[in-house]
């Protein structure tokens, strides 16, 4: 009965030393700080990964996390320096780095997520709009950027947080806006097309008329040249044929003649209707061109012709 009672309280104690030891251990992982509470009150803070120990049944240990910690902010409509709405996405990354004060002034993660997006909606309000849509969207976007997470971070300080980065990763007009904004650029797209089709049919008109005036002066100048030419040929031709013709009149009138029996005599339905006796027939009769008993009167040289006038 006593040996029973005996192991009964031994291992009553024994449980009991469990209990207690169990109690009064605790682990820190290397992503965690932990603080040892004391009916609410800190009494230490630890950053060091590890076995740890602390009073049972008395203190209690809240963790918090070393990794970094993302914040996804709400799309808000702000108004830039030159009075234009845009709708602005961003997100920031942070970090606990004074575990103490970090649960001395917010107590846990979400209740810091309301304060720093608090704190980076003002900073960001306050700071786009002392620029403008250009400098926001391309121009000056990650300068911007740099001072809206110093801003931040210096205000972060007082929760035990430093500020990783903030990002505005959409930065764009309202729907209806853009609608508006699209149609007056393409209106002035359209305008600035119509500018260059206009200048461009002048011009193209300009240099139409400069070479139709030039094609017209060359044709003109051609015209003349082969006048020039047409008139000195048929100058050299009748001043040839007139001394051909001084040479030896009778070869020419027979040339002469064999010329027109050739013009006249074309085609398979010619029909002239002449005298048998006309002097057009006469080298039918006869090859010396004296026939029908007549004798060939001598035709008189015609004059030498004269050069035709330069067009």
């Amino acid at each position: 009965m006593n040996g029973s009672t005996l192991r009964t309280g031994l291992l009553i104690i024994v449980a009991l030393a469990a209990i207690v030891l169990y109690s009064s251990v605790f682990i820190v992982q290397q992503t965690q700080y932990a603080l040892v509470l004391r009916f609410g009150a800190v009494q230490s803070a630890i950053s060091e990964p590890g076995l740890k120990f602390k009073m049972p049944l008395i203190d209690t240990v809240t963790y918090f996390e070393k990794r970094v910690l993302d914040l996804d902010l709400p799309v808000q409509t702000l108004l830039s320096a030159d009075r234009q709405n845009l709708e602005v996405d961003a997100f920031t990354r942070y970090r606990i780095v004074d575990p103490l004060r970090f649960y001395q002034a917010v107590g846990n993660i979400a209740l810091a997520n309301q304060r720093l997006q608090s704190f980076t909606n003002s900073v960001m309000r306050n700071t786009l709009a002392s620029a403008s849509r250009d400098a926001i969207v391309r121009t000056e976007r990650a300068g911007l950027m740099n001072r809206i997470q110093a801003d931040v971070n210096r205000q972060a300080a007082s929760l035990g947080i430093q500020m990783i980065d903030v990002r505005l990763t959409r930065v764009d007009l309202p729907a209806a806006n853009s609608q508006a904004v699209y149609q007056r650029m393409r209106t002035e797209r359209e305008r600035e097309a119509a500018d260059l089709r206009a200048n461009g049919q002048q011009q193209a008109q300009t240099i139409r008329a400069k070479a139709e005036r030039e094609a017209t002066i060359i044709r003109a100048e051609a015209n003349q040249r082969a006048e020039e030419l047409r008139g000195q040929g048929d100058a050299d031709r009748n001043r040839i044929l007139a001394e051909a013709f001084g040479q030896d009149p009778e070869f020419f009138a027979f040339y002469r003649s064999m010329q027109a029996y050739e013009a006249g005599l074309k085609g398979t339905e010619t029909r002239l209707v002449l005298s048998p006796d006309s002097d057009f027939f006469r080298y039918f009769n006869d090859p010396t061109g004296r026939g029908n008993g007549r004798t060939a009167t001598p035709q008189p040289a015609p004059a030498p012709a004269q050069p035709a006038p330069a067009q």
